[in-house]
């Protein structure tokens, strides 16, 4: 077993597209719109769903916002260079809402981004940084 994706509900389909693919580079890897239900799905993600888990997107036709909830915590991505990877965000418009440093009881560095319907999405660094020697 492995688990296969994470469902969001997201008022604007294009708009999301465009934060999870252009500020956080994934890649769109499949759509597909749904004229009888009235929705749209897009799975978009690192890889190819085959071998990673990916994030779906729903779009509900009808529905332009949503409310996240107190249930919802975060995504989670790991990356290299959380400094340099926050900074791109916010060069591509993106939101961090937590600058990097270190989690709170513990060493582990991390940020926080939002996404355009508040989603909040975590920053893990993976590696030692390359000027932390």
């Amino acid at each position: 077993m492995r688990l296969l994706h994470t469902m969001l509900r997201v008022g604007d389909l294009d708009r999301s597209l465009r934060f999870y693919t252009e500020v956080l580079g994934m890649k769109l890897i499949r759509r597909k719109d749904y004229p009888g239900g009235a929705f749209t799905l897009a799975f978009v993600g690192y890889g190819d769903e085959k071998d990673t888990t990916v994030l779906e997107l729903t779009h509900n036709w009808d529905t332009s916002s949503y409310e996240v909830g107190t249930g919802f915590g975060h995504l989670a991505i790991g990356v290299d260079d959380i400094h340099a990877t926050c900074a791109a965000i916010a060069d591509k418009g993106g939101k961090v809402v937590r600058e990097p440093g270190p989690m709170k009881h513990g060493s582990t560095v991390i940020a926080f981004v939002e996404d355009p319907d508040g989603y909040k999405v975590e920053l893990i660094q993976t590696s030692p940084r390359p000027d932390a020697h």
